[in-house]
């Protein structure tokens, strides 16, 4: 497998050069870091921060803030906005004129990214509505066209992507110039925004392995598999994820799809999880409930959740903090409710991060609107897919992986050939990666008898019993989406007894008490009623 990774290193060096020309590096002196003068670990936050990414000291901003996450409009006003303001005046950072609609905006920055440290509040509360007048008519109902009508709170961080504009309305959101942009923050002539991000998290020391891991993962490249959770909530979500498994495949990225209607089970074994996306739990569910759960390092994972970041100082609660303490190095949340389609599309945003952007330019390519309620979470500039081209440092624990995405590139156009290729490979070496991958990949191509047969290999090869469990999760989900639920239930019940006693087999019997519920006693002769 090495000499065929070494035949495609030219094919590889080529498209690296492809790769690269679609984000400009963001230079660091045009990174500001925010932090908060009244708790002396955002300071120390931001001076790591500027150390590991090699900031200049000046571009470091203190400004004396609550010490709440949650503050009123009028305390961002006097402690946040008009103080960062006066800081990017006297420092010569921006130049801001008078426009043709006497709004003041600035048509020259040299700060193009601002990123708050942990300490910065979060979350500007709504302005108190005044009661209505007696005999006033009742409020007009909420439909798609008023939605927004009447709401004025939203993340601190949203509300400073244009706090150099004046004069903007506080109520609904604003328009996102850089919206599906094809052009790096340095490139686009927008300098009216700045791109926010924030290293935040339940714990200090999260924020900072939050820091270190993307700056290694930047080193090897980010290498794993990649786990997609579709709930079948609503037609808009479902198909970002789709687009997600989409792009995944065509990258190489072997990756476990759940299209059932429930999230994946308590424990499921996880395990190599560079990428996560998935919807619709409230709070932290399914394989992060297992103590035993770890992200591969520098891993991008997110949950869409209209209050997935309404707060991020406990690690159970909501997801985007609980994700970051599972090991995540990035996220993106919500801080109120956004609506659907004014969330990230996740599939701008992996595309976007699989095409070289940086970790910013990529959730805010993704992000249709400013001043609302979103809220990018780790390194802005960190590029987690910078070695796609095959380069970076190389460990043992990424080869079969990279061996993936070398056979994507070296038989783009002939994917029969590939797939003899990684066959033969997967045989030769005896390898659980090379195996379920292939297995993965027939069940996107509707082939579930191939699919089970390369899912039952895979589970010979592997040695960890969490992998051999998945293959069988594998395997019943193949027989589940079938339609063959006494089949399903035959083998749930054989994989409890031969996996009964780890955490992980917790999964198994959920997935049987969703296919087998116990009877209603409402309608159970048998039981007497009181």
């Amino acid at each position: 497998m090495l000499l065929e990774m070494r035949k495609v290193a030219f094919v590889l060096l080529v498209l690296a050069s492809l790769l690269r020309k679609t984000s400009a590096d963001i230079s660091a002196d045009a990174v500001a870091v925010l932090y908060n003068s009244s708790v002396p670990e955002s300071r120390k936050l931001a001076q790591f921060y500027c150390k590991m990414r090699r900031i200049p000291e000046e571009n470091l901003i203190a400004l004396d803030m609550p010490r709440s996450a949650d503050i009123s409009r009028e305390s961002y006003d006097k402690w946040i906005l008009k103080p960062l303001r006066i800081e990017f005046e006297t420092r010569g950072w921006w130049k801001r004129e008078i426009d043709g609609g006497g709004i003041k905006v600035p048509v020259r920055n040299q700060i193009r990214v601002l990123v708050a440290m942990r300490g910065v509040p979060l979350r500007i509360q709504a302005l108190p509505k005044p009661e209505p007048k007696p005999g006033a008519s009742p409020p007009a109902a909420i439909t798609p066209k008023n939605a927004l009508e009447g709401h004025d709170e939203a993340s601190v961080d949203s509300e400073l992507a244009m706090f150099g504009v004046e004069s903007l309305p506080m109520e609904a959101a604003l328009k996102n110039s850089f919206y599906q942009s094809k052009k790096s923050i340095a490139d686009a002539a927008m300098p009216f925004l700045v791109l926010t991000a924030r290293i935040d998290a339940p714990s200090y020391a999260t924020c900072e392995r939050m820091i270190t891991d993307a700056v290694d993962a930047e080193k090897t490249g980010l290498w794993g598999r990649a786990y997609v959770d579709i709930a079948n909530k609503f037609p808009q979500g479902d198909q970002w994820l789709e687009s997600v498994v989409k792009a995944t495949n065509l990258a190489g990225i072997p990756t476990v799809v759940d299209r059932f209607d429930d999230t994946l089970p308590k424990n499921y074994p996880m395990t190599d999880a560079s990428l996560y996306f998935g919807w619709y739990d409230w709070n932290v569910s399914g394989p992060f409930l297992n103590s035993s759960f770890k992200f591969r390092k520098g891993a991008v994972a997110m949950h869409l959740h209209s209050f997935s970041a309404e707060q991020l100082s406990d690690g159970n609660k909501n997801w985007s903090g609980a994700l970051l303490e599972r090991g995540a190095a990035v996220t993106v949340g919500n801080v109120y409710e956004p609506y659907l389609h004014l969330t990230h599309d996740f599939s701008i945003l992996h595309q976007s991060l699989l095409a070289g952007a940086s970790w910013v330019e990529a959730c805010w390519m993704a992000m249709p609107v400013t001043s609302w309620q979103a809220v990018v979470l780790g390194d802005p500039l960190y590029r987690p897919f910078l070695h796609l081209d095959g380069g970076g440092v190389k460990v043992e624990g990424d080869i079969e992986f990279r061996a993936l995405r070398a056979a994507i590139v070296q038989w783009k156009v002939n994917p029969r050939e590939r797939i003899e290729q990684v066959e033969k490979a997967s045989e030769r070496m005896k390898s659980g990666v090379l195996a379920e991958a292939l297995g993965l990949e027939f069940v996107e191509r509707k082939d579930p008898k191939e699919a089970s047969k390369w899912f039952r290999t895979a589970k010979q090869n592997y040695v960890r019993n969490e992998e051999k469990l998945r293959q069988d999760f594998n395997l019943i989900a193949i027989d589940r989406a079938l339609g063959h639920k006494d089949v399903a239930s035959h083998d749930l019940l054989e994989a409890q007894i031969a996996y009964g006693g780890m955490p992980e087999a917790d999964g198994l019997k959920s997935w049987f008490d969703l296919l087998n519920p116990p009877p209603d006693p409402a309608t159970n002769p048998a039981v007497k009623k009181p």
